[in-house]
C-alpha cells in the first residue's frame, strides 16, 4: 500500500514541476516513447545474447573461459568494423530506414543461432555472430538521434538520461524472462527426452549396449551404470541445447515484433539529433 502511494505521489511530482527530476513529459513526444521501446528491445537481445550463449558453450560444449571468448569475440570484431559503414550510411540513408535494417539484421542473427545443436562451435557460430554485430551499430547509431532528435533543447539532458535506463532496464527485465523461461523450457525438454529415451527404444538400447561395451573393464555393473550416466549426460546437454534455442527465438520475435513501429516514427529535426551513451 505504502508503495502504491509513493507511486503516485512521484509520478504527480515529476509532471507538476518545472524542473523534474526524471523527465517524464518527455514520453509526450512519440519519437522518444517509440525510440524508448526500440531501446528496450535492444537491451533485451544485447544482454540476453551475451548471457545464453557463453551458457551454452560452457554448459553444453564445456568451454572453458578462454574458449568462450575466443568464439565469442566476432561479434565485437563485426561491431568494430561496421562502425565506420553505418556513420557513414547515416549522412545518407533515412535514419528509419537504417533502423530497420538493424532490427532485422539483429533479429535475423538471433534468429539463426537458434539452430543450435549439441556440437555447435565456432564456424558454426560464426555468421549469426557477424551478422549479430554488424547489426549492434545500424541499430543504436539512428535510433539515438530518433529518439532524442524532436525533443526541446531543454529536455535533451534529463531525457537522455531516461532514454539509457530504458535499454539498462530492458537488459534487467530480459534476463529475468530469459532465466524463467529457461528453467521452464528445461524441464519441459528434460520430461519429453527422457519418455523418449526409455526401455522400449532399440537405438536407446543398442546406444546403452555400445557403451556399456566401451567401457567394461572387468567390472560389469560398473560399466553399465557409467554408461547410464553418459546416456544421462547426453539428455541434458541436448535438452539445454533446445532450452537456448527457444530463449534466442523468443529474443528474435521481440526485434521482428518491433520492427512495424519504425513505420511510426518521423525524421528527427534537422541539426537536433543529440546522442546517448
Amino acid at each position: 500500500m505504502f508503495s502504491a502511494v509513493a507511486g503516485v505521489l512521484f509520478f504527480w511530482r515529476m509532471f507538476v514541476r518545472p524542473d523534474p527530476l526524471v523527465e517524464l513529459r518527455a514520453f509526450r513526444n512519440a519519437n522518444f516513447a517509440f525510440g524508448c521501446v526500440f531501446s528496450f528491445v535492444l537491451g533485451i537481445g544485447l544482454y540476453g545474447s551475451v548471457y545464453v550463449l557463453p551458457l551454452f558453450l560452457g554448459r553444453v560444449r564445456g568451454y572453458d573461459s578462454l574458449q568462450i571468448g575466443e568464439t565469442m569475440f566476432v561479434t565485437g570484431l563485426f561491431m568494430f568494423v561496421s562502425a565506420p559503414i553505418a556513420g557513414r550510411l547515416q549522412n545518407v540513408l533515412d535514419l528509419r530506414v537504417m533502423l530497420a535494417i538493424g532490427l532485422a539484421m539483429f533479429g535475423g542473427g538471433l534468429w539463426w543461432m537458434a539452430h543450435l545443436t549439441a556440437d555447435s562451435a565456432f564456424w558454426a557460430l560464426f555468421g549469426p555472430q557477424a551478422l549479430r554485430g554488424g547489426a549492434m551499430m545500424f541499430v543504436m547509431l539512428p535510433v539515438n538521434q530518433l529518439a532524442l532528435g524532436r525533443l526541446p533543447p531543454a529536455q535533451v539532458k534529463n531525457a537522455s538520461g531516461l532514454y539509457n535506463l530504458m535499454r539498462n532496464l530492458g537488459g534487467a527485465v530480459g534476463l529475468a524472462v530469459i532465466n524463467t523461461l529457461a528453467t521452464m523450457r528445461l524441464a519441459v525438454h528434460t520430461q519429453h527426452l527422457d519418455e523418449a529415451v526409455n526401455w522400449a527404444r532399440p537405438g536407446a538400447m543398442n546406444t546403452l549396449d555400445h557403451l556399456t561395451q566401451a567401457m567394461t573393464t572387468g567390472k560389469g555393473e560398473s560399466a553399465h551404470m557409467a554408461a547410464m550416466y553418459q546416456i544421462a549426460q547426453m539428455i541434458q546437454h541436448q535438452a539445454l541445447t533446445l532450452t537456448y534455442n527457444d530463449v534466442l527465438l523468443l529474443m528474435a520475435g521481440a526485434f521482428f515484433l518491433a520492427l512495424p513501429a519504425t513505420l511510426l516514427l518521423a525524421k528527427p529535426a534537422s541539426g537536433g539529433a543529440a546522442e546517448a551513451h
